[in-house]
């Protein structure tokens, strides 16, 4: 089952209502955001860090970046950083590398979401490939994701 059909049933199971998107290959959220003509706040785009020696998933919008002293405040560490590709990828076997949804939850992640992704009704992510996007109401995402909601992100 690749990262889409696994979502799919998640969302089909809990009675989400989503929409799928197709475009052309992009690699960064503001690309994908270009791509489906949406605007880039409304594009969550997902950061993996290390806190410490724990694997920790950042949603945060398109044009955000992560503050990483800000991200170690919230998480009471003693050191974070960006994860490499390498470290992760692993712990996400049905996506494309740097494609995974803001669904840790279905690999044992933990999800933290920057407070102005949480302000839009509706939500855009990546579904495994550089090619496909999702989009469903925050509220049903956090129902079943179930984040914790921060504020750990800047403006680029």
């Amino acid at each position: 089952m690749n990262c889409r059909e696994r979502l799919e049933a998640y969302l089909r199971e809990n009675e989400v209502p989503y929409q799928l998107q197709h475009h052309p290959t992009a690699y960064t959220a503001q690309e994908v955001a270009a791509r489906e003509h949406v605007p880039g706040k409304m594009l969550a785009k997902v950061v993996i860090v290390f806190a410490d020696t724990k694997m920790v998933m950042l949603a945060l919008t398109a044009p955000q970046q992560v503050d990483l002293e800000r991200v170690k405040g919230m998480l009471g560490a003693r050191e974070v950083r960006l994860a490499r590709e390498a470290e992760f990828a692993a712990a996400f076997p049905d996506c494309e590398v740097g494609a995974m949804p803001p669904f840790g939850n279905l690999y044992g992640v933990p999800v933290y979401v920057d407070r102005r992704l949480a302000e839009d009704e509706t939500i855009m992510f990546q579904i495994g490939t550089h090619t496909d996007t999702m989009s469903l109401k925050y509220a049903d995402f956090e129902r079943l994701v179930k984040p914790k909601v921060s504020e750990f992100a800047r403006h680029a």
